[in-house]
């Protein structure tokens, strides 16, 4: 069982999403604001669409959090949809079995869930599935990660993203990457850190508004900060690249993740792909060993190096198009143009906040399974702990007399 876990709960026009965060250690400071910058960074970027200036997201804690610090209970999230006055009629949970509402959709997307969810649960409304399907629910992932984000921040652990292509174009990052790297890239309307790709990209989007299309793109997040041998090779579903694949997968749109060099990695042979070790004693998080180069983005055999860690998640452009394709009517079975609601031209640079959030929650799971406890003193002494023994064998393994 893993030892930080969540569900949320909520439709993309209902009255509220929520969530329950079982796990975190009691003494953790926490209040909404540190969850609110995260949730406001999730709804920026250029190319959002008008929803986006009806939300204004804020989170309410209902339980496991008083006087600032988390109590060690499942803490409660919720976070209203504004929105929810003008969907009441069609949302609302009272009604009669069958009874038809408003705004029903009969023309599914290709590309989104509407078709097969409804063939899946025998529903003759795709609205029953699209509500749920909708990346609106990753808002409570982001309050939800938010969370294990001020713990890792509490452990000496950094998350941050940045936008690294959108639309076909391709940004080069400086080398190495400012720090901290969320100020510098949250900078830009598309959370790019090359001003010149930001300018081709800001156009690409305006013409792809004007042709009803969409865009999607790739971003890359980077963690600093964690110690060696946060995960584990010894079974399927303990190695953390499985773990954040599958973790980063589950975000609506998104169809691959790399770690490092990833796909590239195929392409060229080994003497070019894996990292010399070196000795590094300025390193007490790698053991005091170092690598030459980053390729494994950070992670070897399903553990963590000590490195910083890497990892590039790719999204689709989104399904709803202003311009739909053609699809079928599910009441009348004759052709049809597909179901257009207000959507984004692209969700990429907001998808960077969510991958962020998602990756925060593996890597906070991770975390206390290796060094955990019920409070964060407690997590913090285990963490040092291990910290000791890591420098302790290093020295042994050099010679130290003292040792």
């Amino acid at each position: 069982m893993p030892h930080l876990r969540f569900l949320t709960a909520g439709e993309s026009h209902g009255k509220a999403l929520v969530g329950i965060l079982e796990g975190v250690p009691a003494g953790l400071p926490l209040d909404a604001a540190w969850v609110d910058r995260d949730l406001a960074r999730r709804m920026q970027g250029y190319g959002r669409g008008a929803r986006m200036k009806i939300e204004q997201d804020r989170v309410e804690f209902l339980a496991g959090v008083r006087a600032g610090e988390t109590l060690g209970s499942p803490i409660a999230l919720l976070v209203p949809n504004r929105d929810w006055a003008n969907w009441e009629d069609v949302m609302a949970a009272e009604g009669t079995p069958g009874e038809a509402r408003r705004r029903r959709v009969v023309r599914p997307r290709p590309g989104h869930a509407d078709l097969v969810g409804v063939l899946k649960y025998d529903r003759d409304d795709a609205r029953d599935i699209l509500e749920r399907a909708s990346a609106r629910e990753t808002t409570m992932r982001v309050a939800c990660g938010a969370v294990a984000r001020r713990l890792l921040d509490a452990l000496g652990v950094s998350v941050g993203s940045h936008l690294v292509s959108l639309g076909g174009i391709v940004a080069t990052p400086p080398r190495p990457l400012p720090t901290p790297l969320n100020d510098a890239s949250d900078a830009s309307p598309v959370r790019t850190l090359d001003p010149e790709a930001e300018a081709a990209m800001i156009a690409r989007i305006d013409r792809a508004r004007k042709e009803g299309d969409t865009l999607g793109g790739e971003i890359e997040v980077v963690v600093d900060g964690l110690p060696v041998g946060l995960g584990s090779h010894v079974h399927w579903d303990r190695k953390l690249d499985g773990r954040l694949a599958g973790m980063l997968m589950s975000i609506p749109a998104v169809k691959g993740v790399e770690v490092g060099l990833g796909f590239a990695a195929a392409r060229r042979p080994g003497s070019e792909v894996h990292d010399p070790i070196v000795a590094r004693p300025d390193a007490p998080r790698g053991a005091g060993f170092g690598r030459e180069g980053n390729n494994a983005g950070g992670l070897e055999g399903g553990m963590t190096t000590g490195e910083p860690l890497v990892v590039r998640v790719a999204m689709k452009p989104i399904s709803t198009l202003m311009s739909p394709l053609k699809t079928v009517n599910l009441d009348t079975g004759g052709e049809a143009n597909a179901q257009s609601e207000r959507s984004d031209v692209t969700a990429v640079p907001a998808m960077g906040v969510i991958a962020e959030a998602l990756v925060a929650l593996v890597l906070a799971d991770a975390i206390l399974e290796k060094c955990g406890g019920d409070s964060l003193a407690e997590v913090r002494a285990n963490l040092d702990g291990y910290l000791v023994r890591l420098a302790t064998r290093r020295s042994a393994s050099a010679g130290d007399p003292a040792t």
